[in-house]
C-alpha cells in the first residue's frame, strides 16, 4: 500500500524570525566607530604633541601655554572645564577605540573556529600582528602619563605652579628609566599609527599597487614625524639642552 500526501491540504508557512543587529553593532558600524574614535585620538596627539614643542620657547612660555590650557572657555565656562570635557571625549574616544577594536577581533575568531593542522603562510608585518598588545601597552602608558604629568602623584616635583618644572624634573638624567619606557610606549604607538594610517588610505581607494605604495609610505612619514616629535622633549632634557 503506497501513501500519497494530500497536496490539496492548506499549506502551513514557516515563519523565520530574525534578530536584526543594530547598525552601530554591525562590522560596518564598528569599523566606523573605530574610525572616527580614531581620527579624535589623533587630532588630539598632534595638537597636544605641538603644545609640548613650546618647552624649547622657554620656562615662562611654556608655563603660560600650560596655565592658558585650564582657562580655555572662560568667562563662557568655569576655570578647567574646557580640560574636563576634553578628558571625557578622549575617555570615551579610548573605550569606543577599544571596544570595538575587541569585538571586531573576536568575530573574526569565531568566523574561523577550525584551526588548520598546516596554516598558510601570509606576510604581515609587525604593526597588524602587534595591533592588540600594542594597544595595551599605549592605554597603561596612558595612565602612567596622567598619573605622572596630570595628577602629578608620580612626578618627583609634581608642582602644578611650575609644569616646565615637573617636565624637567620627570626626565632628569637620574631618571633614565622613565625615559627609556617613554621611548618604548612612543615606538609602540609609532606601530599602532602607521598600521591605522595605512588601514585608512586603503580605504579611501589606495588599493592598487601604487596607491600602496604611496600609503606605505605616509604613514610611515606620519608615524615618524610624530612619534619625533614627542620624543624631542624628553631627550632635549636628558641630554641638558633643556633645563
Amino acid at each position: 500500500m503506497h501513501w500519497t500526501p494530500d497536496r490539496s491540504a492548506p499549506s502551513v508557512d514557516r515563519v523565520v524570525i530574525t534578530k536584526t543587529r543594530s547598525p552601530i553593532r554591525s562590522n560596518v558600524g564598528l569599523k566606523a566607530v573605530m574610525a572616527v574614535t580614531g581620527i579624535i585620538l589623533v587630532l588630539f596627539l598632534i595638537l597636544h604633541m605641538l603644545g609640548n614643542l613650546k618647552i624649547f620657547t622657554g620656562e615662562t612660555s611654556f608655563d603660560h601655554y600650560a596655565h592658558w590650557l585650564r582657562d580655555i572657555g572662560t568667562p563662557l565656562l568655569p576655570t578647567t572645564w574646557f580640560l574636563w570635557i576634553q578628558r571625557t571625549v578622549l575617555t570615551l574616544a579610548v573605550l569606543g577605540h577599544i571596544g570595538a577594536a575587541t569585538m571586531l577581533a573576536m568575530r573574526a575568531r569565531a568566523a574561523r573556529p577550525v584551526k588548520y593542522a598546516h596554516r598558510r603562510k601570509i606576510h604581515v608585518n609587525y604593526a597588524a600582528r602587534t595591533m592588540r598588545w600594542g594597544g595595551v601597552i599605549i592605554l597603561l602608558f596612558v595612565i602612567y602619563h596622567i598619573l605622572d604629568l596630570t595628577t602629578g602623584h608620580l612626578n618627583p616635583q609634581g608642582d602644578p605652579s611650575n609644569p616646565y618644572g615637573n617636565v624637567v624634573a620627570d626626565f632628569a638624567p637620574e631618571r633614565w628609566y622613565v625615559t627609556l619606557f617613554y621611548t618604548l610606549a612612543l615606538v609602540t604607538l609609532g606601530f599602532h599609527l602607521r598600521h591605522g594610517a595605512f588601514s585608512a588610505f586603503r580605504s579611501l581607494g589606495q588599493q592598487t599597487p601604487k596607491g600602496e605604495r604611496r600609503a606605505r609610505i605616509a604613514a610611515l612619514v606620519f608615524a615618524v614625524a610624530l612619534v619625533g616629535g614627542y620624543l624631542l622633549v624628553p631627550f632635549a632634557v636628558i641630554t641638558g639642552l633643556v633645563a
